[in-house]
């Protein structure tokens, strides 16, 4: 069997250190969605709370008068 080169040696290091590091980027874009979309689902939580704060505070109002 012929040996590696050098040469060969050096771009399956940096080959495996690309996809390594591809690996952890993809996670991180991946986390970075679910939080994009855990906080969407909480901002329209809030809204819709502030909404029947709204509702409820006006009616409360009406009944104290």
């Amino acid at each position: 069997m012929a040996k590696k080169s050098k040469l060969t040696a050096a771009a399956e290091k940096i080959g495996t250190a690309i996809g390594k590091a591809d690996r952890k980027t993809q996670k991180i874009a991946r986390a970075g969605q679910v939080a994009k979309q855990e906080f969407r689902e909480l901002r329209n939580q809030v809204k819709a709370l502030k909404r029947q704060l709204e509702k409820t505070s006006k009616r409360l109002k009406h009944a104290l008068q």
